[in-house]
């Protein structure tokens, strides 16, 4: 059976990175980076996890709050806006390689590689495929596309061109109907870039559109397919 636990790696600003990790119980095929929402390291970031190794990868999920102690973080949303506000990209860049150092140690080499995010971590999982040499990419529901997502990181839409690896983009309409502009402006960015990419947009029936089981389990059935088809 698969297991979850959470691992410690000192880094050299003094601080220790906090990786929760899970591993296949038959052979690794590869390993995926999970960067998690902008509430931390929920219930649904581990889900990700398990879900991931159950499926046969090598998965890790790097703590992005862990300078400042946090691992979830559950009061109200302005809370949550100023822990993002906190992050500065070169931690966050510096913490994902550390996630892609520990899966290298695990022997696993970048064309099986892979990233996603949720959220705060989708928009860095875009640009982590940007700046990095990695076999594939997911966002879902990543946010600010047209502004940074931390100090120092580029726009979504200013780093789509560069993306190096196959990216898939999945989103929920907005409110009301129909595909966020903003999100049809980073798929025509990421579309004139060389390498393979696919935005999905979900209709919303709830608060997010993955309130919807029909629509979660296709948007994982999804995630599942790309990581297979470009991470082998």
């Amino acid at each position: 059976m698969t297991e979850i636990r959470t691992e410690t790696v000192p880094l050299v600003d003094g601080s220790a990175l906090r990786l929760t990790v899970a591993e296949p119980v038959s052979a690794i095929r590869g390993g995926i980076v999970v960067l998690h929402e902008a509430r931390g390291v929920t219930d649904s970031v581990r889900g990700i996890v398990h879900g991931l190794a159950a499926d046969g990868w090598l998965a890790v999920a790097p703590h992005l709050y862990h300078r400042d102690g946090a691992d979830e973080l559950d009061g109200a949303d302005e809370e949550v806006q100023q822990q993002v506000d906190r992050l500065e990209g070169e931690q966050v860049m510096a913490d994902t390689d550390t996630a892609f150092g520990w899966l290298a140690e695990h022997g696993v080499t970048p064309d099986l590689m892979g990233v996603i995010g949720f959220d705060l971590g989708g928009s860095v999982a875009l640009l982590v495929a940007a700046k990095r040499t990695l076999g594939a990419a997911i966002t879902v529901a990543g946010d600010r596309v047209a502004a940074t997502p931390a100090t120092g990181l580029p726009a979504l839409v200013d780093a789509a061109p560069g993306l190096t690896c196959p990216w898939l983009g999945i989103y929920g309409e907005v409110n009301g109907g129909g595909p966020d502009p903003e999100v049809i402006r980073l798929r025509d960015a990421a579309a004139s870039s060389q390498v393979a990419t696919d935005v999905v947009v979900y209709p919303r029936r709830g608060h997010r559109f993955d309130d919807d089981p029909d629509v979660a389990a296709d948007a994982w059935q999804r995630t599942l397919n790309w990581f297979d088809s470009h991470l082998r």
